[in-house]
C-alpha cells in the first residue's frame, strides 16, 4: 500500500485475499454506495434503483421509487431506443410514474398517521421509536403552548367583555337615577289640585233631631 503526500491510504483495485478484510471493505462501499444513491435520488429527483449482491450470494437492494418499477422502466427503455415513441406514450410513461410517486407518499403518510396513532409498531426498531417519541412530544408542546394561548385570549376577552357590561349597566343606573329626578323635579313644579271650597265640618249627631219612625201596621192615636 503507498501512501501520498497528504496521508491518504491509496488503494490497490483488486480483489482483496484476506476474507476479513475483504467483508470489513465490502460493508462499508455498499454503505457508502447506498448512501450516495440515495443523495442522488434526493438531491436531483432523479430514479435509482441499485441492486448488490454479496459474494454469498445475500442481496441488498435501494430504490426511491421500486427496483422492479425501474428495471422495467430500464427494459422498455432499453428496447425503445431505436423506435420513435409517440408523445401520448411519452405522457402515459411519465403519469404512471407520477401516480405511483404519488400513491408511495400517500402509502407512507398512511403509515406516518397509524404511528403517531400507535399502531403498526411491531415494525419499528429501537431508533424509529425514540424519533417517534420525539415527534410527539414536540407535537404535544405545540398542541399545549396553542391551546393556552387560545385560553389566554379567551379569558382576556371575558373580562373585556365583563367590564364593558359593568360600564353599561353602572350608565343604565345613572339614566334611571336622572329620570326619577326629572320625573320629581317636573311633579314638584305642579299647581296645587286641593279644592279651595270650605271643607265640611264632621258630622255631629247633637246638630240633628232624633226622629222615630213609627211601624206602618199601628193605628194613629185618636
Amino acid at each position: 500500500m503507498e501512501r501520498n503526500m497528504k496521508g491518504r491510504g491509496k488503494i490497490e483495485i483488486k480483489k482483496i485475499e484476506n476474507t476479513t478484510n475483504r467483508q470489513v471493505t465490502f460493508c462499508k462501499r455498499r454503505n457508502g454506495l447506498l448512501k450516495k444513491a440515495y443523495e442522488l435520488s434526493v438531491l436531483c429527483d432523479a430514479e435509482v434503483a441499485l441492486v448488490i449482491f454479496s459474494s454469498r450470494g445475500r442481496l441488498y437492494e435501494y430504490a426511491n421509487n421500486s427496483v422492479k418499477g425501474t428495471i422495467e422502466r430500464y427494459k422498455k427503455a432499453s428496447s425503445d431506443h431505436s423506435n420513435t415513441r409517440t408523445i401520448s406514450q411519452t405522457n402515459s410513461q411519465y403519469y404512471e410514474q407520477e401516480a405511483s410517486k404519488l400513491h408511495q407518499q400517500i402509502t407512507n403518510l398512511q403509515n406516518s398517521n397509524r404511528n403517531l396513532m400507535g399502531e403498526a409498531l411491531s415494525t419499528m426498531n429501537l431508533r424509529d421509536l425514540k424519533q417517534l417519541e420525539t415527534r410527539l412530544e414536540k407535537g404535544i408542546s405545540k398542541i399545549r403552548s396553542k391551546k393556552n394561548e387560545l385560553l389566554y385570549n379567551e379569558i382576556e376577552y371575558m373580562q373585556k367583555k365583563e367590564m364593558e357590561l359593568q360600564n353599561d349597566n353602572m350608565y343604565l343606573r345613572n339614566k334611571i337615577a336622572e329620570n326619577e329626578r326629572v320625573q320629581q323635579h317636573q311633579m314638584n313644579m305642579l299647581p296645587s289640585t286641593r279644592n279651595d271650597c270650605e271643607v265640611m265640618p264632621p258630622f255631629d249627631s247633637r246638630s240633628f233631631l232624633q226622629v222615630n219612625l213609627l211601624p206602618s201596621n199601628r193605628q194613629p192615636i185618636p
